[in-house]
């Protein structure tokens, strides 16, 4: 599993779902919504840590730098 997440997208996802648990935390979603949100964020915080986003592979993307080795 190579990464494929670079460093803004990586503080994107964890700004936003610290702010979606925030949302959860003070009653802004609640219900069927604020479950929704907190598996996103939980989604989010995992991806952010692994630097691997599944979603991006169809699709080819990749938001980090690919080092170059001079030989």
């Amino acid at each position: 599993m190579k990464s494929n997440m670079g460093s803004a997208d990586r503080i994107i996802r964890f700004v936003v779902a610290i702010g979606l648990i925030g949302l959860f935390a003070t009653g802004t979603l609640t219900g069927t919504w604020g479950i929704v949100a907190l598996v996103f964020a939980g989604v989010f915080v995992l991806t952010s840590f692994t630097r691997f986003c599944p979603l991006y592979l169809p699709f080819g993307i990749r938001t980090n730098r690919v080092r170059k080795h001079l030989n």
